[in-house]
């Protein structure tokens, strides 16, 4: 059983630190029924178990009869697992010059096709270095065409944009059938 101040670390009321007048009640062995506070921990402490507060805003609010450790654990476990379900999106960087010639422009094309089909997002760079600035159309010229050799592997996420001395745009890769 677990007494004394909170730490304020912990997200749920538990024991006596629950406020509410009368809770719902779940849990193991337990009948689901509306209680008040004293009832719900009479029967929390003879089974030798807390009472937790698992959802506070419910009218009234729903607590639960379980060992407190155990539930902790449990919602650090499924949280874990959220969060490795979550989708991680990974940007890999190909860079151009705008005076990149046929073979240089294939070899990056080949290694934006992998990237593509790892399901990574490419963003495909012409960097412009001193005065190349001037061929801003060769640097468009050569992200369509690099847009159109990925044309079965990804889309186009917007055409290609100019900040600065960089020329830029995204390739996301296509849903897997």
């Amino acid at each position: 059983m677990r007494r004394g101040p909170a730490r304020p670390e912990e997200p749920y009321k538990i024991n006596e630190r629950i406020t509410a007048p009368r809770v719902r009640l779940v849990g193991e062995n337990v009948k689901v029924d509306v209680y008040s506070v004293q009832e719900a921990l009479k029967i929390a402490k003879e089974q030798g178990l807390d009472l937790v507060e698992i959802s506070p805003n419910a009218d009234p609010p729903v607590c639960k009869v379980t060992d407190y450790s155990k539930f902790k654990y449990e919602q650090k476990k499924k949280q874990k697992e959220i969060k490795s379900k979550a989708l991680k999106v990974v940007i890999k960087e190909i860079r151009f010059g705008p005076n990149t010639d046929e073979h240089d422009f294939n070899f990056k094309l080949k290694h934006a096709i992998n990237f593509l089909q790892e399901g990574s997002k490419v963003k495909a760079t012409v960097f412009f270095a001193g005065r190349t600035i001037v061929y801003k159309e060769r640097g468009e010229i050569l992200l369509l065409k690099f847009a159109q050799g990925l044309e079965e592997y990804g889309k186009v996420e917007g055409m290609p944009k100019l900040e600065g001395k960089r020329m830029s745009m995204f390739v996301v890769p296509k849903p897997k059938k």
